[in-house]
């Protein structure tokens, strides 16, 4: 469980609590939004660059646990001598698998690849372990090939570990991070990454980036299921537990060993505090606060050894993480005495001012020691030769990246050890969802559970009739959220999880074994009354800031969750709510039409861990208690987003730490029905933005043959294969999608209800997409055309315009809806805002589509 641990510079933390706090809610409100009414806003400080300066002494200092080995500081001198400069870059560049292959590697001898979110052997998700363990050999056979006069330096390869290994088709999947922390547990934490570790060696990789100690402090950030805890104090108790479990204790036998990885603690620093909780934002809040609260985490994982730590995406005082030397030199590596080496995060070296991602000197020159550089690693690694050449890059900092680089792959033995697959846990498959890893997953989810209501219907015998609904009940990917199996965690299918059990199978396993009936009906019609339901409901998979929300509100006007618990009550039938999310949203209308309300959160591949808390045992009394306790504030109204224990005019509905047991009274009054906040605030317009359709949209895609597919994940084709679709960068990473045509096919934005676009159109409003041009049809016309239902339809042949326009450049263009209207548009009823038809021969980035008026190139209606 977890202990004490008060991080150093307490007394000043809480001398200053009050001021830090309502800084948070300053910060939060900056884009002319009310404060929430719970917190209490402080004034500004007078001088920016004095709020934003960083003064090293102020941090603690940590003790490395690595005392200095002579021995192998003379192997690292000894290679060094023998390296040339492009040697020395290639260690500080990482590639992508999707974008680098193992004769690249021969060539350029990178120091290590990492597999992002949708990168997979041969591009699918679903790829066996077993290529993936091809894949990491092959990768390893050519950094060790010199027959092309390069040196034997191992490559390490690293992944996004952070439920489990959770890329990988049947390995256990451990409930996110915020439900781990309503666990308190910190010796379940050690526990969980010790198994990470063995099912990531098992697939051949040696580096996991994890664990993720931000301190969220804004719910509508999408990524505030990645952290552990608002509370800084529960962060810094898990994170040495984690990277003991994943690494093995410091100075043992077991250290680094072939049953252990290496972690990369993340993101430093502030991800979890940027203003309005957006994602790769702007984290204004004084240094104090970002020592004690969002630095947190750091001191005790460097005290635990941990090996390498991950820059940030989002500024600090309008200075970006990947470029900030006070950060990541003065403190980090300073102050801190962190022995490991600072990697980049994807791409994030190119958002420094005066970068690009292929050309960055200044982020090593502030302290980055490996650049993330997934499909830019060609562009640096020739550019920093060149600035190493220059005098740009200085030797001595070059040296002392590489330096730290190397430090760790010896500390691995990965200089002694043979390919991934004859290592010691290499190819053992059967690793991957063992029943011992998948009972301490089952555990987790036993203990994250936190009970918010029970008017004594829980525990339920399982022995009656039990009608399981809600399209959670039976959804491996709903249940699991993001980052798993692919980035945003959707278009999956059962059949990817042949280890893991849905909630329906945990339930009806009970249920059944002890002589009652279960039935599964998403929509909760059943024959015979049920007993009891339990309806399993909640968020759908999300990752990184298309997680991102304007409020709090669950499901802004889709009312249907609501309207199913609503029904089974009203037909008499007691209702349990188990409830799906990655982060605390105001559910008050759900809470108040359930018998019982359970936060559940993602609890990943064990499923039959909340039938263990559900139901009784044969004896009639539960088989477990609740244990879950929350680890973030649940919100009292939609608008209480910045609602962090502590703060001033704390308010919350339920505070940090509740969480009821079956001994306490679960009745509650009724709650508060107004949510402070409308459904349609904060509704983004845009029918496409960073490579997914916009609310109430889907996109489809079209063969030459008439078979079609929704594109549920980046990489998607047409039966036929004449239209392919794929992930590219466009100012974030995955911000677009790339589509190609090989022969005639069509893309579409399909409306699940008509829009009405007339008074758009009577503005002069204009269609826009961002877009860039990469190639054109020899022959025939691409089409432009948007639906009105039935017979209705405007079509705009635009291949003539789009051959005017740049190539190779993102532009924002502009079709004015009148041209539409003119084609036979009925602007009342628009069903499709936007669809292309082509040949083959278009190669077409899009990044975002949407209603404006402001376009750097737009159609003249009169030459079409």
């Amino acid at each position: 469980m977890i202990q004490s641990h008060r991080p150093a510079h307490r007394s000043f933390r809480r001398a200053l609590l009050p001021a830090m706090l309502a800084a948070l809610v300053l910060g939060a409100c900056a884009r002319d939004e009310a404060p929430p009414p719970a917190a209490t806003a402080a004034p500004a400080p007078a001088n920016t660059a004095d709020a934003g300066a960083i003064d090293p002494a102020n941090w603690p200092e940590t003790a490395w646990p690595l005392a200095e080995d002579p021995a192998l500081e003379q192997k690292i001198t000894e290679l060094m001598a023998t390296m040339t400069v492009e040697e020395k870059v290639g260690q500080i560049v990482q590639g992508d698998i999707a974008d680098i292959t193992p004769e690249d590697l021969r060539k350029y001898r990178l120091g290590s690849i990492l597999a992002g979110g949708n990168s997979d052997p041969g591009g699918r998700y679903d790829a066996a372990p077993a290529e993936w363990l091809k894949l990491a050999d092959a990768f390893w056979e050519a950094s060790m090939d010199t027959s092309g006069g390069g040196k034997a330096i191992p490559v390490i390869f690293g992944i996004d570990a952070v439920h489990g290994q959770s890329n990988i088709v049947g390995a256990t999947l451990f409930p996110h991070n915020i439900g781990l922390g309503a666990t308190r547990n910190a010796e379940l934490m050690r526990e969980i990454g010790r198994v990470t570790a063995i099912e990531t060696r098992t697939t051949g990789m040696e580096w996991a980036f994890a664990p993720t100690v931000a301190v969220p402090q804004d719910d509508r950030w999408g990524r505030t299921y990645e952290g552990y805890s608002e509370s800084p104090d529960i962060v810094a108790a898990f994170a040495p537990a984690v990277v003991e479990g994943m690494q093995g204790k410091a100075g043992s036998p077991e250290f680094l060993n072939d049953h252990h990885v290496m972690v990369s603690v993340k993101h430093y620093l502030g991800d979890g505090g940027t203003t309005g909780g957006k994602d790769q934002g702007e984290t204004a809040v004084i240094e104090a606060q970002l020592r004690d609260i969002h630095g947190a985490g750091y001191p005790p994982a460097i005290a635990a050894g941990a090996q390498a730590v991950m820059a940030s995406f989002n500024s600090v005082h309008g200075q970006r993480m990947h470029g900030h030397k006070a950060l990541l030199t003065d403190v980090l590596k300073d102050r801190m005495n962190f022995g490991g080496f600072v990697v980049g995060d994807w791409n994030g070296h190119g958002q420094l001012p005066g970068c690009t991602t292929t050309d960055c000197a200044s982020t090593f020159n502030a302290g980055l020691d490996m650049a993330m550089a997934p499909d830019s690693w060609r562009g640096l690694y020739d550019s920093t030769v060149k600035h190493v050449q220059s005098g740009e890059l200085p030797m001595a900092r070059l040296d002392d990246a590489v330096r730290r680089i190397l430090r760790v792959k010896f500390r691995m033995g990965l200089f002694d050890a043979p390919r991934p697959s004859e290592r010691a846990l290499g190819g053992k498959f059967e690793l991957l969802g063992a029943p011992e890893h998948r009972e301490v997953a089952r555990r987790a989810v036993r203990e994250s559970l936190v009970l918010l209501k029970n008017d004594g219907v829980l525990p339920l015998a399982p022995k009656q009739r039990v009608l399981v609904a809600g399209d959670g009940a039976d959804d491996m990917g709903k249940q699991s959220g993001g980052w798993t199996l692919n980035w945003q965690g959707t278009g999956t299918k059962r059949a990817d999880y042949p280890n893991a059990d849905t909630i329906w199978d945990g339930i009806r396993t009970q249920v059944t074994a002890a002589g009652g009936t279960a039935q599964l009906a998403v929509d909760g019609a059943y024959g015979q009354k049920p007993d009891v339901a339990i309806v399993v409901f909640g968020e759908d998979p999300y990752a990184e800031f298309l997680g991102d929300l304007p409020n709090l509100l669950y499901k802004p006007g889709d009312d249907a969750d609501l309207e199913l618990v609503k029904r089974l009550r009203a037909e008499g039938i007691p209702v349990v709510s188990v409830f799906l999310s990655g982060r605390p949203l105001w559910v008050n209308r759900e809470i108040n039409a359930s018998n019982a309300f359970v936060a559940a959160w993602l609890p990943g591949s064990e499923g039959a861990g909340v039938a263990d808390v559900l139901l009784q045992g044969a004896d009639g009394k539960p088989q477990h208690d609740f244990k879950g306790k929350l680890s973030f504030s649940w919100p009292r109204r939609g608008n209480q987003y910045v609602n962090n224990v502590g703060m001033e005019g704390y308010d919350p509905l339920f505070a940090f730490g509740h969480g009821l047991t079956y001994a306490d009274d679960g009745n509650l009054a009724a709650l508060p029905e107004d949510a402070g906040v409308s459904a349609e605030d904060g509704k983004d317009a845009g029918y496409f933005a960073r490579g997914v359709p916009g609310p109430g949209l889907r996109l489809v895609v079209t063969g030459a043959d008439g078979r079609g597919a929704d594109v549920l994940h980046p990489r998607v084709a047409t039966p036929d294969g004449t239209l392919t679709l794929a992930a590219v960068d466009y100012q974030t990473q995955e911000g677009a999608r790339l589509l190609t045509w090989t022969g005639n096919a069509t893309a579409e934005l399909l409306s699940h209800s008509p829009t009405d676009l007339s008074r758009e159109t009577n503005g002069d409003s204009l269609l826009l997409a961002t877009l860039r041009i990469d190639a054109l049809p020899a022959s025939g016309d691409t089409v432009l055309y948007a639906d009105c239902g039935a017979g209705c339809k405007a079509e705009l042949p635009i291949g003539p315009w789009l051959a005017t326009l740049p190539r190779g450049e993102w532009i924002t263009a502009g079709v004015p809806l009148k041209c539409l209207t003119v084609a036979g548009l009925d602007a009342t009823r628009v069903s499709t805002p936007f669809a292309i038809r082509a040949p083959a021969g278009l190669t077409l980035g899009l990044a975002d589509i949407r209603i404006g008026t402001e376009a750097t190139h737009r159609l003249d209606c009169k030459t079409q």
